[in-house]
């Protein structure tokens, strides 16, 4: 397991600045990196047994075709911040899709926009069935691939919630070529895990961190490729809450932004 330390004192930025290239926008800033992006992203609807599920696509600006990449909401739902972190993967040469699982579960069978606080949608993503979940992840990642743009590989990524979820779809879809975790737990059984798996923890997270000795062992048990990295002095959430942890989040942010890039284009192929 790698640990990432904070050496000395870390001087935070204004996170609306120090955010502006690179790497996805702090929650507070989402909007409006979304306001000013040149690639082409729309609204799109994938019928799953007879459910459109709303599915945010953003398309890169590249010649080849890319491989695709589905990006796994946090439990709060489909938000501007996970609509800018799937621009961000654009801009970094994938086809990024981030499906809504919030479709026709809200009030008058809307998606995360229709429910009234985020604490309803939250209720709601943590009652969604793990099977129906997963089957509609494999029904938009097999909807994207047979887009024109796509190439014909693909990866999860997804946060918290999406990030646990990402751990337990690799599992269940042995055709994902590649998920990456952010701060999410492992599921019980991973012994039909085919994909290799990139984790990314914050070191002041003790609920998830308390899992990743065992997930550690186990995985090196069975002979799966698993790569955590820990970024001590963040939190929970650090990618989105930029602000937080006096620096740190935003260091870790900074940090484990490139390795997730890095690691995609390794098992995907898709350089810009």
């Amino acid at each position: 397991m790698m640990r990432h330390t904070l050496v000395g004192a870390w001087v935070l930025f204004v996170v609306s600045a120090a955010s502006a290239a690179g790497f996805p926008p702090a929650e507070e800033t989402a909007k409006e990196r979304l306001n000013a992006s040149p690639r082409h992203a729309e609204l799109a609807k994938v019928d799953v047994h007879g459910t459109p599920v709303r599915t945010w696509i953003v398309y890169p600006e590249r010649k080849e075709r890319a491989p695709v990449v589905v990006v796994i909401h946090e439990i709060f739902g489909l938000t501007d911040w996970i609509r800018a972190v799937a621009d961000e993967l654009a801009a970094e040469g994938f086809v990024a899709v981030a499906p809504d699982l919030l479709s026709g579960k809200g009030p008058g069978g809307g998606g995360t926009d229709a429910f009234a606080s985020r604490d309803d949608a939250v209720r709601a993503v943590s009652e969604l069935p793990r099977d129906e979940v997963l089957a509609r992840l494999d029904a938009v990642r097999s909807w994207a691939l047979a887009l024109p743009a796509a190439a014909s590989k693909s990866a999860s990524f997804g946060f918290c919630w999406g990030g646990s979820t990402s751990f337990a779809w690799a599992a269940a879809e042995p055709a994902l070529d590649a998920a990456v975790v952010w701060y999410g737990t492992a599921p019980a059984d991973l012994a039909t895990l085919k994909a290799p798996v990139l984790g990314l923890y914050g070191g002041d997270d003790a609920r998830v961190d308390a899992t990743l000795a065992a997930t550690t062992a186990k995985m090196k048990e069975l002979g799966k490729r698993y790569e955590p990295h820990v970024f001590d002095g963040a939190g929970h959430g650090f990618l989105r809450a930029q602000g937080g942890q006096d620096g740190a989040n935003l260091k870790a942010a900074k940090e484990a932004w490139p390795l997730a890039i890095a690691f995609l284009r390794r098992e995907l192929g898709g350089a810009r």
